[in-house]
């Protein structure tokens, strides 16, 4: 058979004849390893560039996870945004309405949000994969879980004060000290007034009713008598804790008739009007305390007058004349 393997010759420069070039088997392996190296790395860039292109089936089941993952906790963030505006508003309703019809104190916000605002452990966070969405999740879950917290203690406590609530419409002033359903005993009101003797202004802690001398004086509240005796420019002076952080103050009397530690309810007859202390004349000065601080007494005359004597006392008390004291 004849053979179609590819010869090669060579001019002889002595003889000037064609001679067959005869290869040996190391010019064979050194042609045969160029192909082959060249193949290899053909192969390889071909590899690299498939890879590339065309992840494996399990990088493309990776990445289909990670987008899932990814598409789930966006949807997680906008759920806790939802949620957090809906513990906003319950926070809102809390402080500015259950709270304040009970009595209580408003939550402060420090306390809502509390150690959820470590800000070294959220910059710990952005340091992960995925890092702003992960961090921003966790740090509106745990947000979420500790105005939950505080919240659900604040509904407890919410509870409690509506169980005892009627026990603290009895106890906290609602009556005034002396009959005067009419308002004619009014004599001067809570703010800056003119001291009768120094005759310069002074603010006056409490409220002025003109009587004669021996009218009835009334607990305007339930609760225990923590001081019953004189004082200093108070004259004959009875103090009342009514609870709930509520106390009152009956001074100028003629006669005491409650000691300390003794319970009364509201409307006994606790004193008797007097003249005694710094006094220009026949006079009950009334004061209500709430957390050891004045405040005005015509707020708490809620169970005696009606809407329209109410304004008028306000009318009323709210001259610029001379207080009694």
């Amino acid at each position: 058979m004849k053979s179609f393997r590819k010869r090669h010759y060579r001019i002889n420069p002595e003889t000037l004849q064609l001679e067959r070039i005869e290869h040996g088997f190391r010019y064979w392996l050194r042609r045969s390893g160029g192909y082959i190296i060249g193949g290899i790395c053909i192969g390889i860039i071909a590899f690299y560039v498939f890879l590339y292109f065309y992840p494996s089936p399990r990088e493309a089941s990776l990445m289909q996870y990670n987008r899932n993952l990814t598409a789930e906790m966006e949807v997680l963030s906008k759920q806790v945004d939802q949620m957090q505006i809906v513990l906003a508003d319950l926070s809102q309703r809390d402080d500015n309405l259950y709270r304040a019809i009970l009595g209580a104190d408003p939550i402060p916000m420090t306390s809502r949000m509390g150690a959820a605002m470590q800000i070294s452990y959220y910059d710990s966070l952005a340091r992960m994969s995925n890092t702003q969405l992960v961090a921003d999740i966790h740090r509106k879950v745990d947000i979420l879980e500790k105005e939950l917290y505080v919240q659900a203690r604040s509904y407890d406590e919410i509870l409690e004060l509506a169980k005892n609530q009627e026990t603290r419409m009895e106890n906290i002033p609602a009556i005034q000290p002396v009959l005067n359903k009419d308002l004619k005993h009014m004599a001067s009101g809570y703010g800056w007034r003119v001291d009768p003797v120094y005759h310069i202004q002074r603010f006056h802690e409490g409220m002025d009713f003109s009587a004669p001398v021996g009218t009835d004086i009334f607990a305007t509240g339930n609760g225990t008598v923590t001081y019953s005796g004189w004082r200093q420019g108070y004259g004959e002076t009875i103090e009342i804790d009514h609870g709930f952080n509520y106390a009152t103050l009956y001074a100028h009397c003629s006669k005491r008739m409650v000691k300390v530690g003794q319970k009364v309810k509201r409307g006994d007859v606790i004193a008797l009007v007097g003249n005694t202390g710094k006094s220009t004349g026949p006079h009950l000065h009334y004061e209500v305390h709430l957390n050891g601080r004045p405040i005005d007494p015509r707020n708490f005359y809620f169970y005696d007058l009606s809407p329209e004597d109410y304004d008028r006392m306000v009318q009323l008390s709210g001259n610029m004349g001379n207080m009694m004291d």
